[in-house]
């Protein structure tokens, strides 16, 4: 399996992590043209931080103050990927969440709502999903220290929505470690979105792809670098235990349980189910069945609890879950006269493919475009891919 893992010895940010990943082979030219599509056309060259060469980003945008849903409306009219564009409207879903916890309620955002943030968050949601890697782990950020000048004043380091958005998930942090601000909000969150694995599931590893991004500073000491590494995993390596989290609720909306599951999902859920039930006294309710990493399991806990209001969560603990070997392979297809790639996921038993389905993200958006049936898409999607994996080993 094609593993991504982040190493940010000396902090991340948004320009960092789009160069980290242009560094280790992302497409420039997709990255490109997505971050042009919100702001201006973005400039890449390589630069040396402490004698290593890296890839510098910059996004040449000016400031400004929104509103998450001036946020999401800028990001959704982006020219990419539609898996990118849901993903970096989940990543200014979390600096959303971080910004009203500390500032209560439909807060603005200032240095995160600048074009520049939302070029960067996009460019880096794109750039990842040009990889298309099977997982991504990240070792522990270094935080910094000192204070830094922000729009609400002169605040410590990390700053407040640093450490909202991180604990929020489940990434390791160090902090006191280097000067200034090493780790901004959208660095963050953007790690806190990507990150699927803990770098102690990895397993032993062969190093295939090596990639710097650089800061804006340059420091003599200390190399202002995020570090971006493939990994070839073997898929046994990966941790193939689960914990299934259990709440039974009669007096809730299928609304809420929808919000509830979007939620789940976005903190790091593996699977979430909600079945219909016959609770005590004949009255209708569901079960809400959650799978997830034990690590994630209070935070997920934690909304189950405050989005279904229920007083008790089960929990199932290390639960053995045999895993197929899977990857995600784009595929070329022509549906109504028009021809496009859609990434389809693909399942292996004993080197075999067993499985393939394609990204339902994408056919959606396609089958839309077209004005047919999204089943229609699926099916013809997924035909080509048997076709194009019959007789190889894909």
């Amino acid at each position: 399996m094609r593993i991504l893992l982040f190493d940010p010895f000396h902090g991340a940010a948004g320009d960092m992590t789009i160069g980290a990943l242009l560094a280790v082979g992302a497409d420039e030219t997709v990255v490109r043209r997505a971050m042009a599509s919100v702001v201006a056309d973005p400039l890449f060259s390589r630069v040396k931080r402490c004698g290593i060469s890296a890839v510098r980003v910059e996004t040449r945008a000016g400031p400004a103050h929104r509103h998450l849903h001036q946020v999401l409306e800028i990001v959704e009219g982006a020219d990419a990927p539609r898996p990118a564009i849901e993903r970096a409207k989940r990543v200014f879903q979390r600096i959303a969440e971080a910004e009203e916890s500390i500032h209560g309620e439909h807060a603005h955002f200032h240095e995160v709502g600048a074009d520049d943030a939302i070029a960067d968050v996009l460019g880096a949601c794109t750039a990842l999903e040009s990889l298309a890697v099977d997982g991504v782990a990240v070792m522990p950020i270094a935080l910094g220290s000192g204070k830094v000048r922000a729009a609400h004043g002169l605040i410590p380091v990390p700053a407040p929505a640093t450490l909202a958005v991180l604990a929020a998930s489940t990434l390791e942090t160090r902090f006191g470690v280097g000067d200034g601000e090493l780790c901004t909000p959208t660095g963050a969150a953007l790690l806190a979105e990507f990150a699927t694995l803990r770098p102690a599931d990895l397993g032993p590893a062969s190093v295939t792809g090596i990639g710097y991004g650089a800061g804006t500073r340059d420091p003599e000491e200390t190399p202002n670098v995020l570090r971006a590494v493939l990994l070839n995993v073997a898929p046994p390596a990966l941790a193939d235990e689960v914990d299934v989290l259990e709440t039974n609720v009669d007096d809730v909306t299928g609304e809420v349980l929808g919000h509830c599951m979007d939620l789940l999902f976005a903190a790091g859920a593996r699977d979430v189910s909600v079945l219909p039930a016959v609770m005590k006294k004949g009255r209708a309710g569901h079960l809400v069945r959650v799978v997830c990493r034990p690590a994630d399991g209070p935070a997920l806990t934690g909304i189950l609890a405050r989005e279904l209001g229920t007083l008790g969560v089960r929990c199932i603990p290390s639960v053995h879950r045999s895993v197929l070997e899977r990857r995600e392979v784009p595929v070329e297809v022509e549906v109504g006269g028009e021809r496009r790639t859609v990434h389809v996921k693909v399942g292996y038993l004993a080197g075999a493919v067993s499985s393939v389905k394609a990204e339902s993200d994408e056919v959606r958006a396609w089958a839309s475009s077209l004005g047919i049936p999204v089943r229609t898409v699926a099916r013809l999607v997924e035909e080509a891919a048997w076709k194009r994996f019959e007789g190889s080993d894909a």
